[in-house]
């Protein structure tokens, strides 16, 4: 059976195959839990996407002849992890150098080296700070050796294509965390997205975000519906910097959520931990023009406190707040009711 994605995207065959191998991978090799799986997998794109910037880098600087904006892995040096009594030269951490090696020599490069390199670039964007507690759970060289080459066998050399396989990943994970956490079915999630219409100009929240499928399918929205979102500038700006707002209380939930905005092509979202049922965030009042959210369903925490009004969830909700400086428009529609 294809699998469906976003606005009748598929992805079938032997692609799909593939993605099945390496999920089927991690349960033979003793990883049954989905999530465990997918923040596994998630360390290792994000390990793949570093040396592809890098890669995409040199390649600009060779037809230019201009140095390198940020080098990731600089040449000739070496890294030293803490606690380590001896270093590696930075190029040994790359993706396209590392999979060659032997399992138990990639073993040791990957879990003594690649990963303390990811706690050490935490604090550089929003999607690296997520790595901050990264760990390598895969138990044995075999089973890494094989993740790695079945992820690098997957074509993801587009936007489209990563985004389609990370969804179709994400897809496997069928169960509620002990959070509460539900991945919110594609179809209900683009009917919301269809009914709120997202503009280029709104400010878009999730305050319980997971897997952050609203804020991607708002993005894919505004991409297919909105293409000078993309060309303008100061759009552009707004779009990868400032449109899209996650919130989650779950460290595994915000690092699978910021690996799917980078890999649908969102650069710098603000995905942070917080815990919206429980805090008081006053000071986001008329922040946002746009929430789009599914609210987690477990816990005794009932109400989120906002600028003074307390707002019990009862469904899942989609609510388009009046903003007098966006020239918005839509239902507010909440299920649910305010007190107070």
């Amino acid at each position: 059976m294809p699998f469906r994605l976003k606005w009748g995207v598929m992805i079938t065959g032997e692609l799909k195959s593939k993605i099945d191998a390496v999920w089927n991978d991690f349960w033979s090799g003793g990883i049954s839990n989905p999530l465990e799986v997918m923040e596994q997998l998630t360390y290792l794109l994000f390990i793949k996407a570093l040396d592809e910037r890098q890669t995409l880098a040199e390649n600009k600087a060779n037809r230019t002849g201009q140095p390198i904006d940020e080098v990731i892995f600089p040449e000739g040096e070496e890294f030293l992890p803490e606690g380590l009594a001896r270093g590696r030269p930075y190029g040994d951490l790359r993706w396209s150098r590392f999979k060659h090696l032997p399992a138990a020599d990639m073993f040791e490069v990957v879990g003594n080296y690649v990963f303390p390199f990811l706690h050490r670039r935490a604090e550089e964007s929003t999607h690296a700070k997520h790595m901050r507690d990264a760990r390598l759970r895969i138990p044995t060289p075999g089973l890494l050796q094989k993740a790695v080459d079945g992820l690098d066998a997957i074509p993801m050399a587009d936007r489209d294509t990563k985004g389609d396989v990370y969804e179709y990943m994400l897809s496997k994970i069928a169960t509620a965390g002990q959070n509460g956490q539900f991945r919110t079915p594609r179809h209900i999630i683009r009917l919301m997205v269809e009914l709120v219409a997202p503009q280029p100009d709104d400010v878009i929240c999730d305050p319980a975000s997971g897997t952050c499928g609203f804020l991607v399918a708002a993005a894919e929205h505004i991409r297919s519906r909105h293409p000078s979102a993309l060309t303008d500038p100061a759009k552009a700006r707004h779009f990868h910097s400032g449109m899209f707002s996650g919130y989650d209380f779950d460290n595994t939930m915000l690092r699978i959520g910021s690996m799917n905005m980078q890999l649908h092509g969102v650069q710098n979202p603000t995905v942070s931990h917080r815990d919206s049922l429980a805090e008081d965030h006053a000071g986001d009042a008329e922040a946002y023009s746009l929430i789009l959210a599914n609210p987690p369903f477990a816990g005794s925490t009932r109400s989120i406190v906002a600028g003074g009004r307390a707002v019990e969830c009862v469904l899942s909700e989609s609510c388009r707040q009046p903003n007098p400086q966006s020239p918005v428009w839509g239902p507010v529609r909440w299920i649910g009711h305010l007190r107070g």
